[in-house]
């Protein structure tokens, strides 16, 4: 089998972690530089990732599941890290000049072409509504980096859970510095899975047959 669908086979959605185990510091380089480099649309990079990682911040994440979601609650504390995966709900063009202005640093556009670079935004102006807001489209962006850390997570066989089930609210009101006007509407527990309590460790991969989602045409 190929190494990305042996990937994709093993991973699964760890429902308990072992509270014992934490994710080497070499890894974790490896799980931030990969966040990094995640794709986005005309490479917008609208996207904050907020990293929790102290037993203080822990107990921060944990208090934002004092009114819902309270079945992901137990992850926060037992999973090694949990990331906010955060976007920017009135990306401007102000904030793509600063994608513009690397791209020039990094020698992807010479200094004389940043005006035409500005041809992009376009694309995400037609994503903003009358009122400033490009959240529908910012917040797509973190999926597509949601996603690849997921894979690189299974290629280096840690464990996680996409949490959807997160108060926004209160995350926006315990985490308002850190965010800093950034919305977090999903996260991403990582660790390891508790090897007696993780039911789903145990369980067969079940997905729609190739034939029932793909059609080439």
């Amino acid at each position: 089998m190929h190494p990305i669908l042996e990937d994709l086979n093993k991973r699964y959605t760890s429902k308990r972690y072992d509270p014992t185990k934490r994710i080497p510091a070499e890894d974790l380089a490896v799980i931030y530089e990969a966040m990094r480099l995640s794709s986005s649309s005309i490479n917008s990079q609208p996207w904050k990732f907020i990293v929790i990682e102290s037993d203080a911040a822990k107990q921060r994440m944990h208090d934002t599941f004092a009114n819902k979601f309270q079945f992901n609650q137990p992850h926060i504390k037992a999973a090694s890290h949990i990331v906010l995966f955060a976007h920017n709900p009135k990306y401007t063009r102000e904030d793509y000049a600063k994608v513009v202005d690397k791209g020039i640093k990094d020698g992807r556009t010479q200094p004389e072409d940043r005006e035409k670079a500005f041809g992009s935004f376009a694309f995400a102006t037609l994503n903003t509504d009358e009122n400033g807001n490009t959240a529908a489209w910012t917040k797509a962006q973190t999926y597509l980096a949601l996603g690849n850390t997921l894979h690189t997570l299974a290629r280096l066989g840690i464990d996680s859970t996409c949490l959807e089930g997160v108060d926004s609210a209160m995350i926006s009101e315990i985490f308002k510095d850190e965010l800093d006007g950034y919305v977090c509407e999903v996260g991403l527990a990582m660790g390891y899975h508790h090897p007696e309590e993780d039911y789903n460790a145990k369980l067969p991969k079940s997905r729609l047959a190739a034939e029932d989602v793909i059609k080439i045409l």
